[in-house]
């Protein structure tokens, strides 16, 4: 069954659901949002190690630093959030993590940071069209940035699997989101065209 507070599954999917309801919006997340966390780790890649690890593990991939911390902490919200969906998540995380690791210390510094901001801008300049002329509603980090950035990943792997295989991380959970979001749509034009009036 759902939680309540900050592992409210369905609370966090209604509110990102309520931003993504267009189907091509939906598919230009579903191929821009995670390339986004990996370039990020690609960049993280250069802060500071936190503890000292012989430099085979740093070889490897595996470097604990502010990268590392902040995949962990995605990872630990992800799986608090669903166990199975939520494992996975955090398997992809860490995958992007040391794959990102990897690269960075092939391609050093100089082409990394150019690496990661090609693809930023590319991959946030096509969510923000696909919000400006496909879903006509400003990103969800325009009304809560931290969940937006939080979410991001995980919300489009959830879509993903249920519109896939028809996964629900408990019985009525997609029933229930989806009255919720269409709730929330619903009242996001009520304002708008108050706004206009």
């Amino acid at each position: 069954m759902g939680r309540t507070g900050l592992f409210d599954l369905e609370r966090h999917f209604t509110f990102n659901g309520a931003y993504h309801s267009n189907p091509v919006n939906i598919l230009i997340h579903t191929f821009f949002v995670w390339p986004l966390f990996f370039t990020a780790a690609v960049l993280f890649h250069f802060t500071p190690s936190l503890y000292n690890f012989s430099s085979g593990f740093n070889n490897h991939g595996f470097k604990l630093n502010l990268g590392f911390v902040l995949t962990f902490m995605y990872a630990f919200f992800y799986v608090k959030l669903d166990k199975k969906a939520g494992s996975l998540a955090a398997l992809l995380c860490f995958l992007c993590s040391v794959g990102a690791n990897v690269l960075a210390s092939g391609l050093g510094f100089a082409k990394s940071w150019k690496l990661v901001l090609a693809a930023q801008v590319f991959c946030w300049g096509g969510q923000f069209l696909g919000h400006g002329i496909f879903e006509k509603r400003a990103p969800a980090l325009a009304d809560n940035f931290a969940q937006a950035l939080l979410m991001g990943p995980y919300f489009v792997l959830l879509e993903l699997l249920q519109s896939a295989f028809g996964y629900e991380p408990y019985p009525g959970f997609h029933k229930s989101v989806k009255a919720k979001i269409e709730a929330n749509i619903k009242k996001w034009k009520v304002r708008n065209r108050k706004k206009l009036s």
